[in-house]
């Protein structure tokens, strides 16, 4: 659209998003939504636009409007891809399968008996994923076979999508091999950067959620890296998030347990809008960090927060009673969980597998020998050693050896103690996990001691203390050991200081021997507080105040001394679009119901009234007992979108003058609610001002 005076706020936000301006070509959009000069036809790209700039309740109404709009001109073929990228957005986004369901059966309504086109490619895509994480492999599988050969022909993003669904299926039905062959290749084609970003960034998602499932931690953190490197630049919608909790777990097992902790509160902010159900996987993931580091009341509360989610918080939560002492309690938890397994839709471990057992039967062992329940402890730990040889990791194979070993010293088998729990040690410094290789010699402690050999118990359990010890005093940014013990920062650093000065309207920067001049900018500024503070992490609230102020020391600011006139509050909890939304999925879960009832489904039925039950908690936390809505108490979402938005402009501005500078603060600066810098210790030297 143009006018006399130039291009419209459409026209504009065409030039936004070919330059990768997520956040302007979304403000122009809703601009002229607001003034009434958006054309359906423009429908689709507000919905791609919002998603990227992180706007996923604009996202679904667009494109609920765009199947409107199209259904009312007879537009039968974008009707039918409209309903369906509803239907993803739902599935990947908000975890809520029944308003899949039903915008699913609208789809195929539409696209019975028609020429295959891309929204049958699609089709076979979110079909997949719905089936797979409802616990229907069976029908999972035939439509990734439709998504790979529909999508072969048309669409290279639905048939590359289709063939990681098919890859995670082969996995779960136990042909690892073949599985991981076909996931290697989905990621290399990935790599090569044929696909768009939306579709890139649900491939290496996947990639990593299918590694980490099945314990297959060295590639998984492979991928994990290749997917962080994509997200500087390529990154949109709620994948930054995932990215993060994909890197809490790996940081984690590592032992760097401050640093996951700042990176599972980093995803939980970030995976926060509204009708997002998987908030209770950063949850669950900052619980099992807060158990490492021996805070079991912090642990409690992450857990207790994800259950209040949706999110089923155990063996984390059985595992919180053991440590405060109630062993029964804890027994009778983990049991139920066993008995009657969540089928949550989580792509990580979807429901009604082996996969799904293995952390709930390595916490059963250890519990149920907490209170004499010897034959239920060893029932498990033959579970855990079958399911680590049908699936081959090597970390479910340590996991399974450590349970055998207690099994056998609480039999009174000392000698086959001391050898399962000393290949434990082997196989869990191996992985490169620290916590779990300490767990193991604590186990190879107490069977040398049955055995009556104090000394050896005696050196097991200092070793095993110390590395308890260092796990759970490890900062946030501090080098780690590595799966081979070495620490990162081993290797000498190079020598010299680099230089950020400000002057004038102009900075100075000096790094790695070559000086850049760049105009002032806040992200200048924001990025110099961050740059001689190696390390450190700042509230983005902070960063804020002291651009406002301009005086104080760096960290000296608090949220409570923040302006109002700034900031402002957040709004409502909720505002009038989310409502509406909110009602939109509770009719859609509530036909749902009454299908699921009219067929017999049970189970189908008992999922959707989870999810009814979810939003209804959701709906009435946000309005106050006399019905008007609450508000948000903070603004730090605005001014992570704010600080994050200046940041990576002043990076991209560096990076345009300096490439190497530009590559070295894309690797090093993290954003989120909490900022900083953290430098490898190879890099070049520090940075004065």
């Amino acid at each position: 659209m143009s006018d006399v005076a130039g291009p419209g706020p459409v026209g504009r936000a065409r030039s936004a998003v070919a330059g990768g301006d997520w956040p302007e070509a979304f403000g122009l959009l809703v601009r002229a939504d607001a003034e009434g000069t958006l054309a359906a036809a423009d429908l689709p790209l507000l919905g791609e636009v919002a998603y990227a700039a992180g706007h996923l309740d604009v996202t679904i109404e667009a494109w609920e409007r765009a199947h409107a709009a199209c259904m009312q001109t007879r537009d039968l073929d974008a009707a039918s891809g409209a309903a369906v990228r509803v239907a993803m957005h739902l599935l990947f986004d908000t975890a809520l399968m029944a308003p899949v369901r039903g915008w699913l059966a609208r789809a195929d309504e539409l696209l019975e008996g028609r020429s295959h086109s891309p929204a049958h490619a699609w089709q076979g895509v979110v079909h997949a994923y719905e089936r797979m994480l409802t616990g229907d492999l069976t029908g999972a599988r035939r439509w990734a076979l439709q998504a790979i050969e529909v999508g072969a022909g048309c669409d290279p993003a639905a048939c590359a999508i289709g063939r990681v669904a098919q890859a995670r299926l082969l996995i779960l039905d136990g042909d690892v091999d073949q599985g991981l062959d076909l996931l290697n290749r989905a990621g290399v084609a990935t790599v090569s950067g044929e696909l768009d970003p939306l579709s890139t960034g649900v491939v290496y998602c996947e990639l990593v959620c299918a590694l980490q499932g099945l314990a297959q931690y060295d590639l998984a953190e492979e991928w994990t890296e290749a997917m962080e490197r994509w997200t500087r630049t390529g990154a949109i919608g709620s994948l930054h998030g995932r990215c993060r909790v994909h890197r809490a777990e790996i940081l984690r097992l590592r032992g760097a347990c401050g640093e996951a902790e700042a990176e599972a509160l980093g995803a939980c902010q970030e995976l926060r809008p509204y009708l997002r159900r998987e908030l209770g996987w950063p949850l669950t993931e900052l619980g099992r960090i807060r158990l490492h580091k021996g805070d079991v009341g912090g642990a409690e509360e992450a857990l207790l927060a994800a259950h209040r989610a949706g999110w089923d918080p155990q063996p984390g939560l059985a595992l919180v009673r053991l440590a405060q002492g109630d062993a029964v309690t804890a027994a009778a938890s983990i049991r139920d969980a066993l008995a009657h397994p969540a089928r949550l839709p989580w792509k990580e471990r979807p429901p009604d597998n082996d996969l799904q057992r293995v952390p709930l039967l390595e916490a059963q062992v250890e519990i149920e020998l907490a209170v004499g329940d010897v034959d239920r402890a060893r029932s498990a730990a033959a579970v855990l050693e079958v399911i680590a040889a049908r699936f081959g990791s090597k970390a479910l194979l340590a996991g399974a050896t450590l349970a055998r070993a207690r099994v056998l010293l609480a039999d009174g088998d000392a000698a086959g103690a001391e050898r399962s729990s000393t290949e434990a040690v082997r196989l869990w410094s191996e992985v490169g996990a620290p916590y779990e290789t300490a767990e193991a010699r604590m186990a190879l402690a107490d069977a040398h001691a049955a055995s009556g050999d104090g000394h050896r118990a005696a050196l097991e359990r200092r070793a095993a203390r110390a590395a308890f010890a260092a796990v759970r005093a490890s900062p946030r940014g501090a080098p780690q050991a590595g799966p081979e013990g070495h620490a990162a920062g081993d290797e000498q650093p190079a020598v010299g200081a680099n230089v950020l000065r400000h002057e004038g309207d102009y900075w100075t920067v000096v790094f790695d021997g070559s000086t850049v001049l760049v105009r002032d900018l806040t992200g200048m500024r924001h990025l110099a507080r961050l740059l001689v503070d190696p390390g450190r992490e700042y509230h983005v609230l902070d960063l804020v105040a002291a651009e406002t102020s301009r005086a104080g020391r760096p960290g000296s600011s608090r949220t409570a001394d923040l302006p109002r006139s700034v900031l402002g509050d957040a709004g409502e909890l909720l505002d009038a679009r989310a409502k509406d939304a909110y009602r939109r999925r509770l009719a859609e879960i509530d036909e749902d119901i009454d299908a699921a009832r009219a067929v017999g489904d049970a189970d189908r039925a008992a999922q959707a009234e989870t999810e009814r039950d979810f939003l209804v908690r959701e709906l009435a936390r946000a309005f106050g007992l006399s019905g008007r809505g609450r508000r948000a108490a903070s603004a730090s979402e605005r001014a992570r979108a704010g600080v994050t938005r200046a940041l990576r402009q002043s990076i991209a501005r560096l990076g345009e003058k300096h490439p190497r500078l530009g590559e070295h603060l894309s690797r090093t600066v993290r954003t989120g609610t909490y900022c900083g810098y953290f430098p490898d210790p190879r890099a070049p030297g520090g940075w004065t001002s």
